[in-house]
């Protein structure tokens, strides 16, 4: 498939995508807002970019505040502009930020729309978080005369076939645009460059998510919630779980709790829009539920608190004994598990890793982490862990030292990235 046939049928399936949109509509509403953002469409007067960073969604935000607040030592916050696709990650931008800095919906990958956003804010550079290759939008950034640079990557074996086997040609050529990609590791590199960017392009940087920044006061709040959770009750938490997962939860916790009958297990759904759903799950598995939405009290009876709040993740990890991370009982792939192992919690998630395969391995290899393969090992795992404390503490501890050995990737970004803006 060359770019010309992609693009008609980005065009052919533009019916598809408003019926998506609007059906995402139903469940968030936030769906229905700023379309136009998403079709390069914007009012006012066009800003002169310096930087412009894309950050898929909350996660990949989370992974790029540190090197956003780096490039805001160096450029002032009215020339940097913040991309995102969803509304959650659109809301984790509002909160960080302000208005301090520009941000808007990346547009869809059609032409006209990638060049109107370009011509709108005319970066000079352009950051994309992680692997995220758009055909259209990378040749727009050559015409633009826009320096594209790929950071963070991460291109799983998985990931490499499905591009070759549907998309090769296509994404070779988008990525004969990159200036440079700064890749997690070695087998990240080798098949980057196999995909189809030039061998000197590619700088195995290690992931800037060891450079994740704690806030201060993270492990005192995290004890004032406990103290309202109840300080002397075991406490696990199952981390940004997807569908099929939460299921498989409960039934940990049900297991769990015949052996510690007054363990509570914080459960935070992935997606905002599933949180009545999963608050629906937990009624029907006869579990005494709050909502931390709603400021019930946790009283010593309540057996699971639903964590549907957005940007508390950090706060609820704290809080925690144990800490399971969910989109790995599932084939998602998992989601970041070195927030909790930061914060010195031992850590747990399925076999579907894929996402974190080489993070992952390094938490399990140092024994800061363990790999459970169904609801049955989940909840045995758990029940060891808070049942030993001296465990706990040796697991976490290992998190901890896996985080501050491993950081850096931040500072050899930023430099290379003040290095492309001189240019």
């Amino acid at each position: 498939m060359n770019r010309s046939h992609y693009s008609l049928l980005l065009y052919l399936l533009l019916p598809l995508i408003v019926v998506k949109l609007l059906w995402r509509g139903m469940r968030s509403p936030d769906y229905l807002k700023r379309w136009g953002e998403r079709f390069g469409l914007y009012r006012g007067d066009s800003p002169k970019i310096q930087v412009w960073l894309h950050a898929v969604s909350v996660g990949e935000f989370i992974a790029a505040v540190p090197l956003i607040r780096s490039l805001l030592e160096e450029i002032p916050a009215d020339q940097l502009l913040i991309t995102t696709t969803t509304p959650t990650g659109s809301a984790r931008v509002k909160a960080e930020f302000g208005g301090a800095l520009h941000h808007v919906y990346l547009p869809y990958d059609l032409p006209g729309a990638v060049r109107r956003f370009l011509r709108h804010y005319q970066p000079e550079l352009g950051v994309v978080m992680e692997t995220e290759i758009w055909p259209n939008l990378f040749h727009a950034c050559s015409h633009q005369q826009t320096t594209l640079v790929l950071a963070n990557v991460r291109l799983s074996q998985r990931s490499l076939e499905g591009y070759q086997r549907w998309a090769g040609q296509l994404a070779a050529e988008a990525l004969q645009q990159v200036a440079w990609a700064a890749v997690q590791g070695e087998p990240d590199r080798q098949r980057l460059i196999e995909l189809g960017v030039d061998v000197d392009k590619v700088q195995v940087t290690g992931s800037i998510k060891f450079d994740l920044t704690l806030p201060i006061d993270i492990s005192q709040h995290g004890e004032a919630l406990r103290s309202e959770l109840g300080s002397e009750r075991p406490v696990w938490i199952a981390a940004s779980t997807r569908e099929g997962e939460e299921s498989q939860v409960l039934d940990a916790h049900r297991k769990l709790l015949q052996k510690i009958p007054d363990a509570l297990l914080i459960l935070v759904p992935r997606h905002p829009e599933r949180f009545n759903a999963v608050a629906k799950q937990a009624n029907a598995a006869n579990l005494r539920m709050v909502r931390r939405s709603e400021g019930s009290t946790c009283n010593g009876e309540v057996q699971l608190y639903l964590g549907d709040t957005m940007g508390e993740m950090l706060l609820l990890y704290a809080a925690s004994d144990v800490a399971f991370v969910g989109g790995s009982l599932v084939p998602t792939g998992s989601h970041n598990m070195l927030e909790p192992a930061a914060l010195g919690k031992p850590v747990l998630f399925g076999p579907h890793r894929y996402n974190f395969a080489e993070i992952s391995q390094l938490l399990i290899d140092q024994k800061a982490a363990q790999e459970v393969a169904d609801s049955t090992v989940l909840s045995q795992a758990v029940v060891k862990l808070l049942q030993n404390r001296e465990l706990r503490l040796q697991q976490g501890g290992q998190g901890k030292a896996v985080v501050e050995q491993n950081r850096g990737a931040l500072k050899r970004m930023s430099d290379k990235i003040q290095t492309l803006l001189a240019l």
